[in-house]
């Protein structure tokens, strides 16, 4: 049965309650493992933004959904919460690796009233004291601040989504904008588990310059930089 708002929200650690949307471009190496992970009962959207290197029939060939989109992760991602029908809804990164008992380490932090959304806490699949650091840093942002981003995973149930106004179809800064009007509606918490990444954008730039560089285009984006502008930079 499709889940529509004013029913009640069934229990978030049982799996068929859960529609998650995975927003790809060119994925096709991260997205099999991803969608092995997802080979039971929750029913999963991929919205691919024009990929040419298969990601599309991978999907397609492992039970998700598939929707074409414009290559914009804030187009793709309220495509795909769009479509869904499930009372729950889990936004994914392709590269993202779940923890074992996913639904169940979310339902510990979403069974409470008072929380509007939860991430997992992030893992980075590379070695070196850097990225312990950071890790170190994510977790202290989204304890002391509540402000996880997407590679973290985003969750929470679908009639909050939908209060909230949802995913803005931006092509940058697209996870933050949503997290901070969730803060109107609740706490967002980090979930007991933490989600694995791939090392790939800190190894492209360097984790200090990455870092440095992402700071400074939410700075922009803060002081007003329009959007387009920032995504340029990007």
């Amino acid at each position: 049965m499709t889940w529509r708002l004013g029913m009640v929200r069934p229990d978030p650690s049982d799996r068929s309650q859960w529609s998650v949307v995975i927003p790809v471009l060119q994925e096709a190496q991260q997205l099999p493992s991803l969608l092995a992970q997802l080979q039971g009962p929750e029913e999963v959207w991929v919205v691919d933004g024009g990929s040419r290197d298969g990601s599309g029939q991978i999907a397609r060939s492992m039970g998700a959904h598939w929707l074409r989109s414009a290559a914009s992760r804030g187009v793709q991602l309220r495509l795909g919460a769009a479509q869904a029908t499930r009372p729950w809804l889990l936004f994914l990164h392709a590269d993202a690796r779940l923890p074992s008992h996913w639904s169940s380490a979310l339902a510990r932090v979403l069974h409470d009233p008072a929380v509007a959304a939860a991430a997992f806490r992030l893992r980075v699949n590379g070695r070196g004291w850097k990225m312990r650091l950071l890790e170190q840093l994510v977790d202290w942002r989204c304890r002391c601040r509540g402000l996880p981003y997407g590679d973290q995973g985003l969750a929470m149930a679908a009639d909050v989504y939908q209060r909230s106004g949802g995913y803005q179809p931006i092509p940058l800064m697209e996870d933050l904008e949503l997290v901070q009007r969730l803060h109107r509606h609740g706490r967002v918490v980090q979930a007991p588990a933490a989600v694995q990444v791939s090392a790939r954008r800190w190894q492209r730039l360097g984790v200090w310059r990455s870092s440095w560089r992402n700071a400074q285009l939410r700075r922009a984006w803060r002081q007003g930089v329009p959007i387009d502008q920032l995504a340029g930079r990007y």
